[in-house]
């Protein structure tokens, strides 16, 4: 009786439930987010338990089913694994909101044109604003830099500038002439040179990709990336230098 009953800020225990705050409650509200999600075409991130990022779009919200159907553009090669796990943990943006469910009940529909990943609709959405970080936004000058190889060009190493950073991740500009990169993709260690003093090292992960426009900048792209594991030495680091570079522009402002 009490699991039906339970306030939503309790968990299932009748303890205090911290994720409350960020779940979303009502059906209606859960069905909202996601027909947003597929009508603006939004990028969504599978993620699998064996570590798979796959990258897609919701194509339907099937209400009298409650199923989701996926777009399956690109995927077949990582489909198996998704299918088999039968789970995985989905990650999508909504402007300044970060929206994370679970899925389950996989199976792939071919049709006659096209194929769908069809899954039970998110009995939970969770939702987080993804700028609660202070993020800073370096001048070009003084731009700090990224190195890494390209995930799928292992060959070609990279120094991309950083268009702004935070203790969650950054943004990084991706020039035009660089082989594109898609969102989901993992982009193993990133060498990050904040000044001559301040380095560090740490995976990532690429979560949406986005045109620049005006000048210069029109001619490559914004890789919005979120750290892996960050370490704890280079989380001081970072946030030792992101306070740093925040006190003196408040200076610079008065």
């Amino acid at each position: 009786m009490f699991q039906h009953t339970r306030p939503a800020e309790l968990d299932p225990l009748g303890g205090a439930d911290p994720w409350a705050e960020f779940r979303v409650g009502a059906p209606a509200e859960r069905l909202r987010l996601l027909r947003e999600l597929r009508d603006g075409s939004v990028p969504v991130i599978l993620n699998a338990p064996d570590g798979a990022a796959l990258p897609s779009q919701i194509w339907a919200v099937d209400t009298a089913q409650s199923r989701l159907n996926f777009s399956t553009d690109g995927l077949e090669g990582l489909l198996p694994r998704l299918i088999d796990a039968d789970e995985a943990v989905a990650v999508a943006y909504l402007q300044s909101v970060k929206l994370q469910f679970d899925l389950h009940g996989f199976t792939l529909v071919r049709g006659a044109q096209a194929s769908a990943l069809q899954c039970a609709l998110p009995s939970e959405i969770y939702r987080f604003q993804r700028r609660s970080a202070y993020r800073v936004r370096p001048p070009e000058r003084h731009a700090p830099t990224a190195r890494l190889r390209h995930p799928a060009l292992p060959e070609m190493a990279l120094a991309l500038r950083i268009i702004d950073i935070s203790i969650g991740g950054c943004a990084l500009w991706l020039p035009h002439d660089v082989p594109p990169l898609r969102a989901g993709t993992r982009l193993g260690e990133l060498a990050v040179a904040l000044d001559a003093e301040t380095r560090f090292a740490c995976p990532a992960v690429l979560q949406h990709v986005s045109a620049l426009g005006g000048g210069d900048a029109a001619r490559g792209t914004r890789l919005g990336c979120e750290w892996g594991a960050l370490p704890g030495s280079a989380e001081r680091v970072l946030q030792r230098w992101i306070d740093r570079t925040q006190q003196q522009r408040r200076r610079l402002t008065l």
